[in-house]
């Protein structure tokens, strides 16, 4: 496990080589555009490029001797405290975190050491009106910015009062809508679409699965009540912080007692997002043994940026759990857990799954610090350092959320804890100011409207009548077509770009062109480059015997799912095995995929797992 954790360091240091470069420019520009937005202009490239330099440079100098806290509770220029405000936020792509006042340290408060370190404090002290006045100016800033200020949690301590404060911007369109994609795991019947049910709703369930029926997309999942494919749902937050779910189950979701079964009462996906400033965009994957590989390519290929473990309260962290896991682990991808069916467990079976669960995650193969989340302070914390090292350790924070669907315990706790996670966006992978890619998870054939794909926004951006070029195709070959038009979570939108999902109608495109992992690519001087071999550094997570030359499995890299084959590999003993690394040479065996180095793969083949990082492409 520990060759593991350093060859995930390896990955790391791979592919953030690769887009150091290129993301530092990428920011720079796309920053210096969107405060060219904001303040009613837009300068050419070269001269955003230069002013955004120069801001930088004016703020380092002054971040040392005033922070953004500094300026929100001294009383000094309203003026620099908006312009900081408003770099802040755009940096964070629409919303931003503010804590105030001496606050417990993260590091110290849910510090795993034995015996528990002394709680220290971070931040600056404040008496009762100090805190009130920091408050008004905070909030008359965020007004003139067409912002919302929402008190996150507020507390007392011997150090006086502290808390933490949302800065959300009000999206003037879906464009703008901030995006987080969440990833639905677990065994058969742990609840995942019951929980999802629950959420997205607003009610509660009836103890029997009701609330889950509305979220099966076949006539045979209705029928077994199991999740055989890759399904979606989302979840709406107002710009005031305020789940968006129908009227009638409001008062039900703020948790004040009033307990009804869900009904299949539902918004659509165009009327939560008008009424949004965040959406959260549930993957629900499927539980059972034999649809893995669907799991698998959901994991994958929809990109998801924090992965939900739902375990079930009476069963424990059995079947499918421990692989979901496993996978989760291996992608390097944030890990929330949450316990369910709490109400109908036994208080024995209860303890004996938390005690199991809890030592699965302290185990030298997670390194994670399990917290019991209670409270809007422990849900905003772990929101804030989720996936994140503490105290410049290796262990990293994972939420536990022990929650009822029947009852409603807990759930605002984790409704909170979903408003407060960063945006995808925030992700540094995903590049504005680059040529525009776009990795296709899904094809459909839509009538009076063409072949419609979806996907991720790998890099760039894009607007409707684009041309573009589709491939590669069975020959290597890529065709040049345009979008039509642009839907993001079923709202026509006129543009996107890096780090959202999306779908496209495209012209002259039959359904049968079309398969999942193609790519769309932006026409540029330089053709897109197709790739039939290339050299993967990879490491054996587990196999039964030894991986030889001519050895064939399932690789997964992002939206890509084709048989590969080895054709040669760079190891003493001239085979590997079980915990062994070596750099491989690998052979699409059906044809050819448009890879690039630093991408992540992922090989199966039964119980056999096999992690790698594209290192070069050959040809």
């Amino acid at each position: 496990m520990t060759t593991l954790r350093s060859f995930q360091a390896e990955i790391e240091g791979i592919s953030h080589e690769k887009h150091r470069i290129a993301t530092e420019e990428a920011k720079r520009a796309h920053l210096a555009a969107e405060l060219a937005k904001h303040h009613g202009k837009l300068p050419p490239k070269k001269e955003a490029v230069a002013e955004v330099h120069e801001q930088e440079n004016v703020a380092e100098s002054e971040e040392v001797e005033r922070t953004l806290e500094e300026l929100i509770t001294d009383d000094g220029d309203t003026d620099e405290l908006r312009s900081r405000l408003a770099s802040s936020i755009l940096r964070s792509h629409g919303e931003l975190v503010i804590p105030l006042g001496a606050h417990p340290s993260p590091a110290s408060l849910y510090s795993p050491a034995v015996p528990p370190v002394p709680i220290e404090t971070v931040g600056k002290a404040l008496s009762t009106a100090q805190l009130a006045s920091a408050i008004e100016r905070l909030r008359a800033a965020s007004t003139a910015l067409n912002a919302e200020l929402n008190e996150l949690y507020r507390a007392d301590s011997g150090a006086g009062p502290y808390g933490c404060w949302m800065v959300r911007l009000t999206p003037r369109g879906v464009e703008e809508i901030m995006e987080v994609r969440v990833a639905v795991v677990g065994n058969v019947d742990a609840g995942k679409s019951t929980t999802l049910g629950v959420l997205t709703r607003g009610g509660l369930d009836d103890g029997r699965g009701k609330a889950r029926v509305a979220l099966f997309r076949h006539p045979h999942e209705i029928e077994t009540g199991r999740t055989s494919s890759v399904g979606g749902e989302i979840l709406g937050f107002s710009p005031k912080g305020e789940a968006v779910i129908p009227t009638g189950h409001a008062a039900e979701a703020m948790g004040d007692g009033h307990l009804a079964s869900a009904k299949r009462e539902k918004m659509g996906w165009e009327e939560i997002c008008k009424r949004a400033a965040k959406v959260i965009s549930f993957i629900d994957l499927a539980g059972h043994e034999r649809y893995f590989k669907t799991t698998l390519y959901g994991l994958s290929g929809c990109a998801p940026d924090y992965v939900m473990l739902m375990v079930g309260g009476n069963a424990g962290l059995i079947g499918m759990s421990k692989e979901h896991l496993g996978v989760a682990l291996a992608l390097n991808v944030p890990i929330a857990v949450c316990v369910t069916k709490i109400d109908m467990t036994p208080p024995k079976i209860l303890e004996q799954t938390v005690t199991m669960l809890t030592k699965v995650l302290k185990s030298p193969g997670c390194r994670r610090i399990p917290v019991f989340v209670d409270t809007a302070q422990q849900a905003v914390d772990c929101s804030r350092y989720f996936g994140k090292p503490l105290g410049g350790g290796s262990a990293r924070l994972c939420p536990i959320f022990m929650v009822s669907n029947v009852s409603g315990h807990n759930l605002p706790t984790l409704r909170t804890f979903l408003n407060c996670l960063p945006s995808s966006q925030s992700d540094e992978k995903y590049v504005v100011d680059a040529p525009f890619e776009f990795q296709i998870s899904d094809v459909f054939s839509v009538p009076f409207v063409g072949t419609v794909v979806s996907g991720v926004i790998t890099a760039g951006s894009i607007h409707a009548n684009d041309a573009v070029l589709l491939g590669p195709d069975s020959v290597g070959q890529f065709m040049p077509t345009a979008v039509k038009t642009i839907q993001r979570k079923r709202a026509p939108v006129n543009s996107a770009e890096a780090g959202q999902s999306v779908s496209f109608a495209l012209k002259r495109i039959r359904r049968t062109q079309v398969r999942k992992g193609m790519v769309l690519v932006g026409k540029t001087d330089i053709p897109p480059k197709v790739v039939r071999r290339f050299e993967c550094q990879v490491m054996v997570l587990h196999h039964a015997s030894t991986i030889q030359p001519k050895y064939q499995a399932m690789m997964h890299c992002g939206a890509i799912r084709q048989t590969v084959k080895i054709l040669s590999l760079d190891h003493p003993s001239g085979l590997i095995r079980t915990g062994d690394r070596a750099k491989v040479v690998f052979e699409f065996v059906s044809h050819t995929e448009y890879v690039k180095p630093g991408a992540l793969v992922l090989l199966r083949e039964a119980k056999t797992k096999v992690l790698g990082v594209i290192t070069q492409v050959l040809a």
